[in-house]
């Protein structure tokens, strides 16, 4: 079997030529990839882009041939390393998946077993490859090494639910190298995780890719990501590669109005909800196997016309690159362009709805305490949207299930809504109480009953929220169903029956039912394509301007905490380490770690070059460090007093405060030119 560093194997580690896989649904074969061609040469990294359900991950299983039952390939073929995947028998495919090829996959938590060790999973995958007990566990030993796990002993004897995702994700990526393959599949490998631990995964990447020569096909809908990973992007809609070529050139400067349509998508760098309205892709994917005349993105395009509709696009070369498109040469980019909402209706001095005082959350008991929450104040306005960033394990979701009252906090804090007691337990709050503060769940899946419509599930919050029956609840559905846009047809649907957004939507509808005061979103767009996110963040927009509801809003998305927050909160280890508006926390001066936080996040327009690269994971609950809890990845920590002594939270101006000894020159700002580095 040729190997990633034989120089007589061919020089494409992946070709796949004209490729159709069907899925059998009800007894009638759907098409979902239609002729689809691409090639990832040698140590070439090439990224699959489009919505759920145009096919990308069908290509992926496709090409480690781990199709579903019901799935086959039609026509076409698929090669790795000159061999037709689907012309080997059983052992030389097994063999092949064994040496030459190896996929990561989206959730490191679903990919790895939870009731066996790390260790016993890693040596596994040498022990097939004959390698004894003893070998396989230094070979186990080595692999975690070499994605920079710092205490591999250790790791080694966890259960993969002691482990962080980003540690998941990166014991996945060493079992996918101990064969040093040739050819390396990433399924959306980067999706959930926190702003520093997607930069620390996508850097091991990149360098195991130059040491090893390996191939990559990178599947992803973070069109940033894609455009820091890859050389080649090909644009995949409706089964179709509708754009392919360098990603620079594709993503800077698209050629097919699908890739110009997600890219304005995007919240960009200084867009912010009360000045831009985000653009969004109206309708949806053609359905699973569709059967379209023309051009399949037709029906949602701002340039189609008849021929469009009923003449299937050629391809169009364009030096390097090429498109199917008709009207490729029309492309400008005003086109799709929505217009700017309208002023806002806010009060010059929105009055204090929500304050914590105080307020620490511990779980456990005697050895095993531990200190998730430690000694927050927030106030909440009417009408703002308060963001929470962090990586995991700062606190984020701990401080949203305290205010939902999920979540008791510890004696000695005290929270009020409307200047009046909040109880800190659920149960001892007034129906108005529970009323006034309701939540979007970051996963629509797990938070909607399968088992019920969507009638149902919003109709038994109007009646438990609202107290409405009968005829008043009905016409109370209908105008939630509608400030969602959520189509009437979809009132007796099932959430198997819906798409991501359409059930995100439902889940937004649910927490409206009770006309509440504040809305926690916990990370209510991180899994969604990049246009469902933009009409989710549009209506939550809309629905805040409407009821002048106040969100508090986690995510690790930097470009949307920017977006959508009028002020942020940065959390460390249940620590407020930075508070302030937008601009504020953005522009600076900031603290190290919002400092680390901004120059991880990957940015399609370039922006600057900085970046800040913190070794090791954030201590864990039990291992809270003295002094500043940050001191011990800090690059710029001072000495002792760091060690120390606890910083005090620091006003640096009006509504901006920063927990640091550092004084304010030395603070970063963005757009600084330096480079720091923590080895």
């Amino acid at each position: 079997m040729p190997s990633a560093t034989d120089a007589a194997a061919p020089q494409a580690v992946l070709e796949i030529e004209a490729l159709h896989v069907a899925y059998r649904v009800r007894d009638v074969e759907r098409e979902v990839l239609k002729s689809l061609s691409l090639t990832v040469a040698r140590g070439q990294s090439y990224g699959l882009v489009g919505e759920s359900g145009c096919g990308k991950s069908t290509a992926a299983l496709g090409a480690m041939r781990y199709l579903p039952g019901n799935g086959r390939v039609v026509g076409g073929s698929i090669k790795i390393l000159g061999r037709d995947l689907y012309r080997l028998s059983q052992d030389e495919l097994r063999r092949l998946r064994c040496e030459s090829v190896a996929m990561v996959y989206q959730d490191p938590g679903k990919a790895l077993n939870p009731s066996l060790t790390v260790g016993r999973q890693i040596r596994e995958v040498f022990e097939i490859r004959g390698m004894d007990r003893k070998s396989a566990r230094a070979g186990s030993h080595d692999v975690l090494k070499r994605v920079r796990i710092a205490d591999p002993g250790k790791v080694l004897d966890r259960y993969p639910h002691q482990l962080s995702g980003g540690m998941q994700q990166r014991v996945c990526i060493a079992m996918a190298l101990v064969s040093n393959p040739a050819l390396l599949i990433l399924d959306e490998p980067t999706t959930g995780l926190d702003a520093t631990v997607e930069a620390e995964v996508l850097d091991l990447i990149a360098q195991l890719r130059a040491e090893l020569g390996t191939s990559i096909l990178f599947i992803s809908h973070n069109l940033a990501v894609v455009s820091k990973m890859c050389e080649r992007v090909g644009i995949l809609y409706g089964g179709v590669l509708a754009e392919e070529g360098p990603s620079g050139e594709v993503l800077q400067n698209p050629r097919h109005p699908y890739t110009a349509a997600l890219l304005r998508c995007l919240p960009r760098r200084g867009q912010r909800k009360d000045r831009n309205r985000l653009r969004t892709i109206p309708g949806f994917l053609p359905g699973l196997g569709a059967v379209v005349a023309g051009c399949a993105f037709a029906e949602r395009c701002a340039l189609a016309d008849e021929v469009c509709r009923n003449v299937a696009p050629p391809i169009s070369p364009l030096g390097g690159r090429w498109t199917r498109c008709h009207h490729y040469t029309r492309l400008t980019a005003g086109d799709d362009a929505e217009a700017a909402p309208a002023p806002r209706a806010t009060s010059a001095k929105p009055s204090e709805l929500v304050r914590l005082s105080n307020v620490s959350k511990t779980y456990g008991s005697g050895a095993n305490r531990h200190q998730a929450l430690h000694a927050v104040s927030i106030d909440l306005r009417q009408g703002e949207t308060l963001g929470i960033v962090g990586e995991s394990g700062s606190g984020k979701s701990t401080l949203a299930k305290v205010m939902l009252g999920l979540a008791p906090h510890d004696d000695g804090g005290a929270m009020s809504l409307d200047g009046a007691v909040l109880p800190a337990d659920l149960q001892n709050r007034t129906a108005a109480q529970v009323k006034a503060i309701q939540i979007v769940f970051q996963n629509p899946d797990s938070a909607l009953n399968r088992v019920h419509t969507v009638s149902q599930i919003i109709g038994r919050s109007l009646s438990k929220l609202a107290g409405l029956s009968g005829a008043a609840r009905d016409s109370r559905l209908a105008g939630l169903l509608e400030s969602v846009r959520l189509a009437a047809r979809y009132v007796h649907a099932f959430p198997r029956q819906l798409s991501g957004g359409l059930k995100q939507r439902v889940a937004i509808a649910r927490a409206f039912a009770g006309d509440p005061r504040i809305v926690v979103c916990d990370e209510p767009t991180s899994a969604l394509d990049v246009s469902v996110q933009a009409a989710i963040l549009n209506l939550l927009s809309d629905l805040q301007v409407q009821s002048q509801a106040t969100y508090i809003f986690i995510s690790h998305d930097l470009g949307v905490i920017q977006y959508i927050s009028d002020r942020i909160v940065v959390l460390y280890l249940g620590r407020i380490l930075e508070i302030g508006t937008t601009a504020q926390v953005f522009s600076g001066p900031h603290h190290p770690y919002t400092e680390a936080l901004l120059s991880a996040a990957p940015d399609i327009d370039g922006g600057a070059s900085r970046r800040i690269r913190l070794t090791g994971d954030a201590p864990g609950a039990h291992d809270i460090p003295r002094g500043c809890v940050f001191q011990a990845r800090c690059p710029r920590k001072i000495g002792a007093i760091c060690e120390n002594e606890d910083p005090e939270l620091t006003t640096l101006e009006a509504g901006h405060s920063v927990r640091c000894h550092l004084g304010v020159e030395s603070l970063g700002r963005a757009g600084a030119a330096d480079d720091i580095v923590l080895t």
